[in-house]
This record gives structure tokens, sequence and C-alpha cells, in this order.
């Protein structure tokens, strides 16, 4: 019978040992610990064996593990698996043909699914698995499904790009005649239509299933004229019966009204018609407009201010009348501007600075 091996770790306690012991989610190490435990204690080394559920050459194995790393060496080791089907650069490059997404002309698919990635693995890389295994890489890569934001097709991401990188000589421009020492506010603003046959929000659901969610099907809308300063946590809202350069008139009154005393408004807007400067629109005396380039409204976060209302005031509702859509929108429009840091979570851009 060989000799025992002598215990040279001495870092814990046997009370400590099987506190730790207790305490771990691995029911093999804590059976270790407790045998290097009793051990300690003067339990004889076939007897800690026997009560860990090991024979003594087992334990012996363990026991140089301890000596050498610790509590570390008493860890399960976990068996390797199979070999990889895909290297760690072939798993990388089908990471980003998913995320590019598939070539209608060459793939003859528009979405991917995970027969037709299936598919794809076989041919560029002469591997063939099972549909389930491709679901299985793509969760590993991190990916998941999701719905696209849709976009214009005269949509020009370079002429985005210029207007947050000069965004401060395009705002002295837009300053033109105002003092140095006048403070200034970077607001955001947009219309958005809230109707009886509204919008469905995204809910949790079991895997597979596709659960109701009521929705009407008449017609009667209304809009809220929105807009947030996010540097301030602030907003300022009308509802009106319909989007035109009347509407927006009183919009831009009540804006006015909520900007600080002394400052100046410079609010970002689209191109709709009745933001034009010029012709009938009637600008404040504290206010300026700063038009986002065409068909840009990933660069407004009043977009993200409508989604996150409609995701959780303006969903799955049903209204009667036309008065019931007002008391909706005021209510929730109040629920928004009565919490500033919802405001600046959203509403905040790092290129919207002011530095002019």
């Amino acid at each position: 019978m060989s000799a025992a091996i002598k215990i040279t770790r001495i870092d814990h306690a046997p009370a400590e040992l099987r506190a730790l012991a207790a305490k771990s989610d691995d029911a093999g190490q804590a059976r270790r610990l407790l045998a290097i435990a009793m051990i300690h204690d003067g339990v004889s080394r076939l007897d800690a064996a026997r009560q860990a559920g090991m024979d003594r050459q087992t334990l012996r194995d363990w026991v140089h593990r301890y000596n050498h790393a610790g509590l570390d060496g008493l860890v399960s080791r976990k068996p390797p698996g199979a070999r990889a089907k895909l290297s760690e650069a072939q798993m990388a490059e089908l990471r980003e043909l998913v995320i590019a997404g598939p070539d209608p002309n060459i793939h003859k698919v528009i979405r991917w699914r995970c027969v037709d990635l299936r598919a794809e693995v076989t041919r560029r890389f002469s591997v063939t698995v099972p549909e389930r295994t491709i679901g299985k890489w793509l969760h590993k890569l991190k990916l998941t499904q999701l719905q696209p934001r849709p976009y214009h097709p005269r949509k020009d991401a370079a002429a985005q790009e210029a207007f947050k990188k000069n965004f401060g000589a395009s705002l002295k421009q837009a300053l033109n005649g105002c003092t140095a020492a006048t403070p200034v506010e970077i607001w955001f603003q947009d219309e958005a239509r809230v109707g009886q046959k509204g919008s469905l929000s995204y809910v949790w659901a079991p895997v597979g299933s596709r659960p109701p969610m009521l929705r009407d099907n008449r017609h009667d809308t209304a809009y809220i004229f929105g807009a947030i300063c996010p540097a301030r946590g602030v907003g300022a809202a009308i509802i009106a019966p319909a989007a035109n350069m009347e509407c927006m008139n009183l919009h831009l009154a009540e804006i006015s009204t909520q900007v600080a005393p002394g400052s100046i408004a410079a609010i970002i807007c689209d191109g709709a018609g009745w933001h034009q400067r010029g012709g009938d629109i009637k600008l404040p005396d504290n206010i300026v407009l700063l038009p986002l380039p065409p068909y840009a409204p990933e660069l407004n976060p009043m977009e993200n201010v409508w989604d996150y209302l409609r995701a959780n005031k303006l969903s799955a509702c049903v209204w009667d009348s036309y008065d019931e859509i007002l008391e909706a929108c005021a209510e929730a429009w109040n629920w928004l501007v009565d919490d500033p840091d919802r405001i600046r979570s959203i509403g905040t851009r790092e290129w919207a600075t002011v530095n002019v």
C-alpha cells in the first residue's frame, strides 16, 4: 500500500472547509472538501474516503491536486466534449454572414432561416449539421430574432454623419444674431398619430406561441405635437386633431413658455411641410429651428419617445370617442414629463451639445 500523502496546504481550517463545502454548487468538490476536512481532524484516510464516496487511491489523487492548486484543484473537471465543427474564425465568419443578411440574387432568400444557414454552412465550410445545431450556434454567437427598423430608400448615411459631426457649426449658424452670453437649450420635436387603430407592443410569452392582444379597428385619431429638452429633463406638447402649420404654431408657442427665462431654444425637427421656416410659421423670439437631414428619423429621439409611450401607455386600448383619445394622450404625456430622468435617458445624444 502506498504511503499517505501529507496535506501541505494549511490555508483553511477544517471548519472553513466544511463551510465552503456547504456553499459549493459542485457536489464533487463538496465531497472532496469534506474528506480533506476529516483528514485534518485525524480521521483515517480509508474512513474519510468511504464517507466521501470514493476509494483511498482517488482521495490520494485529490490530495495531490489540493496541495498543488488549493480549492481550485478540487473542482470537478468537465470533459472536453466533441471537437467543435467550426473553428473560431469560421464562427466569426458565420456571425458576420448572419448580421449582413442574405443576398437575394445569390442566396435566393430575403431573410436567414436555420435551414438556409445550414445549406450555406455546408457550402462554405463543407460541414453538415442539423438545423437545431444552427439555432444553438446563433444563440452562442449572441444573436436573436429582432424586428428591423424600417428606413427610407433615399436615406443618406453620409449626410447623417455629417450632420452630427458639424452640429456645432450648424447650431452657430442658426443662432446668428444671438449674443454669446445667451444660454442655449437643445430641444427635439416631432408629431405622433394616436388613434383607435393603434399599434401592438411586444410582450413576454412562451416560445412558439402567439399571444392575443386587443386592437380596435376604428379610425378616429389625434396628433401629439411633442418636444423634449434632455439636458433639463422637461417637455412641452399639445394635442391636436390634425398635423398642419396652425397646430405647429400653437406647439411652438407652448414650447416657448417652457424655455428657461433668458435662454433660446434650438429645436431640432424633421423636414415636414409645417416645419419649414418662412411662410406662415410663427417663431417666438426665444426659438430657432434646426432641420434634420432628409429621411433621418433615427437622429430624432422623439421617435424613441413615441415608441416608449406606445409600448407602455397607448397600446392594447379601446377608445370609444375622440375625447377618450385626447384624455389618453394627455395622460401618457404627463406620465412622461413627470419623470425627468426618463426624458434624459431616452433623449440624450452625445453629438447634440451646445458648443458655439
